[in-house]
């Protein structure tokens, strides 16, 4: 059973499918794929306790620096604060 028939957001049907997701911790991202429901009309996501709990569990290892079990998969970037357009901002 669901904890949810519908959205809690807009009451809209739930759906559920696998979507990428992006934790972060530090200055450290990890991109994964997990299952949710999604809300058909808002785009809502709503996850399972336990994978909520990774995530958690995720962020602390990723602010620890603790990277066993991760794989690298690029690099990221921001911009320098020196940048032209002060508009623009470093994210760090």
């Amino acid at each position: 059973m669901k904890p949810f028939e519908n959205c809690p957001v807009c009451g809209g049907d739930l759906e559920n499918r696998l979507v990428e997701k992006l934790l972060r911790g530090g200055g450290n991202t990890v991109s994964i794929k997990v299952y949710a429901e999604v809300c058909h009309r808002c785009g809502e996501r709503l996850y399972a306790e336990d994978t909520v709990k990774s995530f958690e569990e995720i962020r602390t290892k990723l602010l620890r620096q603790e990277f066993t079990y991760f794989k690298i998969l690029g690099q990221s970037f921001t911009v320098d604060e020196n940048w032209h357009d002060k508009a623009i901002r470093p994210s760090l």
